[in-house]
Formats: structure tokens, C-alpha cells, sequence
């Protein structure tokens, strides 16, 4: 237990020093938050009542799927998993460390955001704050399993950035935040229920645990760590 937690403390001195983790879980998502939420509240007033869930969703997306890849490429596609397989490291142990080093940022973003959002912009706090956590919890959860299958999946920096983008794009612009999914084509709207974004924003978006919020991020997550275990298992054989 005690090599584990250190394991937590020396990966979070890392991510602290990491540009990439800086500037995906921290600076872009924040600047957004200000420049857009200026523009949404300002061009719609009624933005406000949901301007938390959505800067979230958009924070935490970009900083799982943008951010979290590369830090297993990292790992698994470099010396370190050499390192690992020399010293009888569980190859496991990088994608939890870093899993968790990524959660606990992307919290602390959201808590920021929670606290900012309605001193800045005036906006709504949640009816329910245990709620919206609890949403918020499962939504980050949900959004690494999906970043971690990329960066084990995929082995170079820039093929990994380029897969990130392609999922990241349509989870946000499809998943409501910007605009409501109404205005989109039925096709649209289908397509982005296949991503976690949009069932998230819903979930943070409703002041209760509705069942059919929950089911699909339950799948998604379920099957994500299912894949994740089938690429670790290869990469061992390797």
C-alpha cells in the first residue's frame, strides 16, 4: 500500500511538471470557460442556468482524451514499460497511477469551475450539489476509460493526437453544450449518444440519478475497461 501511494505522489509531481497536462486540464479549458461564457450568457441569457454543466463537460472531455493519451504512450510505448517488465511492475500499475493522476485534476478544474462560474458569470448553481458531483464523478470516470483505450491502443504521439481530436471534436459539438441537440439532424443526434459527453451533460444537467442516463455511461465504461485489460494482456506478451 505504501509503494502504491508513492507511486500516486511521484506520478502527480510528474503531471504537475507536464505541459501537456498543464495545458489540457487547466489553462485551455479555463481560458474557454471566460471567453465563451462571456459570449453565451451575453447572446443567450439563459445560458446561465446551465453554463456550469456544459464548461465542465467541455474541461473534462478535452482533458481526458487530449490529455491523458499521451502520458500512456509515454509508459507503455517507451523505455518505461521496460523498466516495468525488468523490475516484475504490474503492467497495470501506469494506467491506474495515471488514471487517477488525471481524475484528481480534472476534479480540481471542475471544482474551479463550480466556484468561478457563478461569481463571474452569475450562473446557476445545481439544485443539488451531492448530485451533481456524484454525476460529475462518474462522467470523469467514464471519459479517462475511453482516453485510456487510446493511449494503449495506440502507439506514436502523433497518431495518438490525431485519434484524440477525432473523438473530442464530435463528443463536444454533438453532446448539446454548445448549442441544444435539438437543432441538429436526427443522424447528429444519434451519433453523439455514442459518446460519453452528451450523456454526461445530461446526467449533470438533471437534478437526479435518472436510469436512463446512467445505463449508457455504465456500458460505456464497462466495455472501455474490458478493451483496456485485452490491450494490457497484449502488451504483456510483447
Amino acid at each position: 500500500m505504501a509503494a502504491f501511494l508513492y507511486g500516486v505522489l511521484l506520478q502527480w509531481k510528474l503531471d504537475i511538471r507536464s505541459k501537456t497536462l498543464l495545458i489540457t486540464c487547466y489553462i485551455v479549458p479555463l481560458l474557454f470557460f471566460f471567453i465563451m461564457g462571456g459570449i453565451f450568457t451575453s447572446v443567450m441569457p439563459d445560458a446561465k442556468y446551465t453554463l456550469i454543466q456544459s464548461m465542465t463537460v467541455f474541461g473534462v472531455t478535452m482533458g481526458a482524451l487530449i490529455g491523458l493519451p499521451p502520458s500512456l504512450v509515454e509508459i507503455y510505448g517507451g523505455d518505461i514499460k521496460k523498466v516495468y517488465s525488468a523490475n516484475g511492475v504490474p503492467m497495470y500499475l501506469g494506467l491506474i497511477l495515471t488514471n487517477l493522476s488525471a481524475y484528481i485534476h480534472l476534479f480540481i478544474m471542475s471544482i474551479i469551475l463550480y466556484i468561478v462560474a457563478p461569481i463571474v458569470f452569475d450562473a446557476v448553481i445545481p439544485e443539488s450539489p451531492l448530485l451533481y458531483f456524484c454525476s460529475l464523478a462518474i462522467f470523469i470516470a467514464v471519459s479517462l476509460s475511453i482516453a485510456s483505450i487510446i493511449g494503449l491502443a495506440v502507439k506514436d504521439q502523433a497518431k495518438t493526437s490525431m485519434f484524440s481530436i477525432l473523438i473530442f471534436l464530435p463528443s463536444t459539438m454533438l453532446s448539446g453544450i454548445m448549442f441544444p441537440s435539438e437543432f441538429l439532424p436526427q443522424a447528429f443526434i444519434t451519433a453523439g449518444k455514442l459518446f460519453p459527453a452528451s450523456w454526461g451533460y445530461s446526467l449533470m444537467c438533471e437534478n437526479s440519478m435518472r436510469f436512463e442516463n446512467l445505463l449508457p455511461l455504465f456500458i460505456i465504461l464497462i466495455a472501455a475497461v474490458g478493451v483496456c485489460v485485452l490491450l494490457l494482456k497484449k502488451l504483456q506478451l510483447k
